[in-house]
């Protein structure tokens, strides 16, 4: 952002990831209903609790575990966000950072209430809601996520009013409202609102010739009423604060004043001869998830262009209002919106504090993490300065393991794929794009290589939620350049990050694979953190061959090699690896079960995960968001820990690592153990073969479960405990911090 104010519109900054798509705190605790409060045993799960029938059925050769055993998802997906608060919260925490954690919290929330809250109630609306897994009925859950997110949201309001603006404010980044303004900053954005907000301003009236506005989801409103001075009378109308323009405009140097303020200054002008009486800001979050009848739809491309359109229109499910709100106009608008009194969120102003990601975009340094670039790969660094690696003769030597944003993407996967573009050698590239940037490197290098005669297939998820706009224009581009582009399975999404490159080598082909964690776009990988495994192994090539062959075409197969493929083998195949550590257990050999995921909901594999831990198998479980295991729950899961680890970086690769007899078995891949992963869509996991790949992510997981790392550590009761300070008070260091301090420590070693 400028240091004076621009006579050109500014851009609004791009949506930073969330720690949640995606993608912390004092160990404050989502709270649980008083029947399951103190769990220590696993008698007292309750008795009466029936499962999910339309989710989970258990199998009935194994013992009966005790009901009552799953932490409610919505209710864990809370506290995940909580801790995302706690991070803001945090004093320790450079001060941009958490006003970044502000605006990932806010942004998470908006996702939540658009997909999960409007989920909930479009099945209790249609009655295909049930009982969930954890016990609670539809009812209990939604009046749950009602209280606990009003609780967040006063939190996350006072940590911006109370905590994080006075602390920019004493250092020189002041957010302001207008009447703190001078009245030569006034003047100045009287000037800017005359030129550049003021002709795209659109204020609707509401009276009998015109019906209450359609309000688009999350967008920033002003209510505004105003008085004709000649009848008398009171109107209503809505102005729209235009999306486009920046949520903070600056004053002055250092001097920020939120967009809302300037346009409600200068209401008179939007309504001469009027007399402007009140304003109050709204903002409504509506329904945006997506349905998309595949098996009855002839053409996905244009059915889901068509649900997009019809997006916009989706329900409310939530009302912010400012806490100073005439009860009139609150009045109007829940009967026009047609909300509950339970879906109306009183909050000091401003609303929408995801402009905060603007504030934390600021050039000072200071104030922020210290800054981390990553560096090229060991195993791909250059041998000579003047020319760039061969990847191809890298990983005819060795397997590399990539771990992003450590390991450079730019000069790995992206490489990887521009080399095989331009190689002559190359006849086929076959890729999956489940996201990607809008200016994607991936996106030219696969142009440039359908454009210089090679077979290039590229399979685009077009159903990537809150992408699908972007997916169906790179779609269109990459088809008009020849690439062959298909869309996947009826009925699943493909969401498997493959890459596969055959190349002509004397008289053989040769392939070259990666198979990561993480999506191919190479802003957040600086961001995000992900594995990848580059491999000339042609046990891989020969399965991504076969996948890909499914994806496009009619394959059935359903084994692979060194791959476990959802929706068919990767639940079964992780289940009975769980299962065989019980095996190795009690015939006294080593095991365990390691698993790193995004999200532990899975009920199969959480009833695996218990049964081992009964069986005397240390199960540990490190999810970044949402868990529905208890741990610590005697005669259930006293062996089963659960870490969870937000920073800088967002956490973003899934391990699954079995001491299987003292020959560990380690996998990781593109799959969280959630239904939706595993039964709706097409993931992969490899397994690692190389010993020392082995051992790196082996010390990986340790290093995350280790009681001397900073990270929050998950009660039987569904309570998550920040652990960040040692028992004399001295901060525990962070997983993030370790690796960033170990890739220095290795570029600086000759």
């Amino acid at each position: 952002m400028s240091q004076q104010p621009s006579s050109e519109v500014p851009v609004q900054p791009a949506a930073q990831p969330s720690v949640g798509s995606l993608a912390a705190h004092r160990p404050h605790a989502v709270a649980s209903s008083s029947s399951r409060e103190s769990l220590s045993t696993a008698a007292d799960l309750d008795p009466d609790i029936d499962a999910d029938a339309d989710a989970y059925e258990p199998d009935a050769d194994g013992d009966e575990l005790p009901q009552g055993r799953f932490l409610d998802r919505e209710r864990s997906w809370l506290a995940f966000n909580e801790r995302v608060l706690e991070l803001a919260e945090d004093p320790a925490t450079p001060l941009l950072e958490r006003a970044n954690f502000l605006a990932i919290f806010a942004s998470n929330l908006d996702e939540f209430f658009m997909v999960r809250v409007a989920g909930l109630k479009r099945r209790i609306a249609t009655g295909v809601a049930t009982r969930s897994a954890s016990g609670l009925q539809p009812r209990e859950v939604l009046d749950l996520i009602w209280t606990r997110s009003r609780e967040l949201m006063a939190r996350h309001a006072a940590c911006y009013q109370q905590d994080v603006a006075p602390a920019l404010t004493d250092e020189g980044i002041q957010l302001i409202r207008w009447p703190e303004l001078t009245e030569k900053e006034q003047a100045r954005l009287f000037t800017f609102f005359r030129q550049r907000v003021f002709p795209v301003l659109t204020p609707l009236a509401v009276d009998p010739a015109h019906p209450f506005p359609y309000i688009s989801g999350l967008s920033l409103n002003l209510a505004v009423v105003v008085r004709n001075p000649v009848s008398g009378h009171r109107h209503f109308a809505r102005v729209k604060v235009p999306p486009l323009l920046t949520r903070f405009l600056e004053a002055s140097p250092q001097r920020y004043v939120p967009i809302e303020d300037v346009i409600a200054a200068h209401l008179e002008e939007l309504f001469p001869g009027m007399e402007v009486l009140a304003h109050h800001m709204f903002r409504v979050t509506r329904n945006e998830d997506l349905e998309v009848e595949e098996d009855d739809a002839e053409n996905l491309l244009k059915a889901l262009e068509k649900e997009l359109m019809r997006r916009r229109f989706g329900p409310p499910v939530r009302l912010e209002v400012e806490e100073s709100i005439d009860p009139y106009v609150l009045d109007l608008l829940v009967r026009e919106l047609k909300v509950s009194d339970a879906e109306v969120y009183p909050l000091p102003g401003p609303l929408d504090l995801t402009g905060l990601f603007g504030i934390a975009s600021l050039d000072r340094p200071e104030l922020k993490f210290p800054k981390f670039i990553a560096g090229t790969h060991r195993d791909l660094a250059e041998v000579e300065s003047a020319s760039a690696p061969d990847i191809f003769a890298a990983l005819r030597e060795r397997d590399v393991l990539l771990h992003h944003p450590y390991d450079s993407f730019s000069t790995s996967v992206q490489a990887f794929l521009e080399q095989a573009a331009g190689d002559p050698d190359v006849l086929a590239i076959k890729q999956t794009l489940y996201r990607t940037s809008g200016d994607s490197p991936i996106v030219d290098a696969l142009i440039d290589a359908a454009e210089s005669g090679k077979q290039v297939l590229v399979l685009v998820e077009i159903k990537a939620r809150f992408d699908e706009q972007a997916n169906i224009k790179w779609a269109r581009k990459l088809e008009e350049a020849g690439c062959h582009v298909v869309y996947g399975l009826v009925g699943l999404k493909t969401h498997c990050k493959l890459s596969l490159v055959v190349r002509q080598e004397g008289d053989t082909l040769r392939r070259y694979s990666h198979v990561g964690t993480g999506n191919y776009h190479p802003k957040t990988a600086r961001l995000y953190e992900d594995l990848g495994l580059l491999t000339a192994d042609p046990q891989v090539g020969a399965d991504l061959s076969d996948l890909f062959n499914r994806l496009s075409g009619y394959s059935r197969r359903e084994t692979y090699r060194r791959l476990l493929v959802a929706p068919k083998s990767l639940r079964d195949g992780l289940i009975a690896r769980i299962a065989k550590e019980v095996t190795h257990h009690r015939a006294g050999l080593p095991a365990y079960v390691r698993i790193k995921v995004n999200s532990m909901v899975d009920e199969a594999v959480i009833d695996a995960c218990y049964r081992a831990a009964q069986a005397g198998v240390p199960v540990d479980i490190w999810v970044r968001g949402i868990c529905a295991i208890r741990p610590g729950v005697a005669g259930l899961s006293e062996n089963i820990r659960v870490r969870s680890v937000l920073g800088r970086f967002l956490e973003h690769s899934r391990v699954f690592s079995f001491g299987n007899g003292g020959e560990p078995e380690v996998w990781f891949g593109s799959a969280d153990m959630m239904h939706r992963n595993l039964d709706r869509r097409i993931e992969a996991l490899v397994r690692v073969t190389d010993p020392a790949h082995r051992a790196a992510l082996s010390r990986l997981l340790e290093t995350g479960m280790s009681d001397t790392t900073s990270s929050w550590h998950l009660g039987p009761d569904g309570n998550w405990t920040r652990h960040s300070v040692d028992a004399d008070g001295r901060p525990l260091r962070h997983v993030q911090e370790m690796l960033i301090d170990a890739r220095r420590r290795r570029r600086a070693t000759p």
